[in-house]
């Protein structure tokens, strides 16, 4: 009698971050996107905007300035994620993508800081003998989703966007990210693109559009594969 092979268990969804940096060349818009390492297990050789893994260390950095009003109040509808998280979520989105990308959403930190930056922020908060932190006012949350079953990698990631003016320093390619690119929605679409990244570009200009993108009771989409096996799409 043959037995079933036993079945693996459900891959753990993790908490991540990302952030759509956006600017206008022209009246047209453009957004930030890199390719992935060809190495990284997770959608490799495919392109995405700047994000990465929640870490502990994200709940301990004091950021220069709270989230603003409409990201608040939507976080406030989100299913299992208290003001704290979502704080946390934030600056999870700025450090990714310093790390990344070299672009730093900061502010100043005199009066953000006790001590020491924590764990993985040093670099981030010291520049030009200056200490620095972490400013979320500029990201607004435009909605989230989770990576289907299946995956090597799961996780459970929001999406923030913010203007490329409220970012400085110099871009430049990292290990993680490589071939940064300034590009138009339309344009991206000849890329090798994740499905959540191809939908988040097409409902992006929307988004950004006012009064959308400051409206606190704008429902945040949240993309998932439901019990049925499709994939859905719900309002938080």
């Amino acid at each position: 009698m043959m037995t079933e092979a036993p079945k693996k268990p459900p891959q753990p969804i993790r908490d991540a971050a990302t952030l759509i940096l956006y600017r206008f060349d022209a009246g047209r818009l453009q957004v930030l996107l890199g390719e992935r390492a060809a190495s990284n297990a997770f959608m490799p050789k495919t392109y995405v905007f700047p994000g990465g893994r929640l870490d502990l260390a994200d709940y301990r950095v004091r950021p220069a300035a709270p989230l603003n009003v409409a990201t608040a109040a939507r976080f406030a509808r989100a299913r299992v994620t208290g003001p704290r998280k979502a704080l946390a979520l934030a600056l999870a989105a700025i450090r990714e993508t310093f790390e990344e990308t070299g672009l730093r959403l900061a502010g100043p930190a005199s009066r953000a800081f006790k001590g020491e930056p924590p764990e993985g922020w040093g670099e981030f908060c010291t520049a030009d003998d200056c200490l620095l932190a972490p400013d979320p006012s500029a990201l607004t949350y435009v909605c989230r989703a989770v990576t289907p079953p299946q995956r090597p990698r799961r996780f459970d990631a929001r999406f923030f966007a913010a203007p490329a003016s409220a970012a400085t320093g110099e871009l430049r390619p990292s290990e993680e990210l490589g071939n940064l690119l300034w590009i138009t929605p339309d344009d991206a679409a000849r890329l090798d693109l994740p499905p959540i990244t191809q939908e988040v570009l097409h409902r992006l200009p929307d988004w950004l559009a006012e009064p959308a993108l400051h409206n606190p009771d704008l429902g945040v989409p949240f993309y998932r594969r439901g019990y049925s096996g499709k994939d859905m799409m719900v309002l938080e």
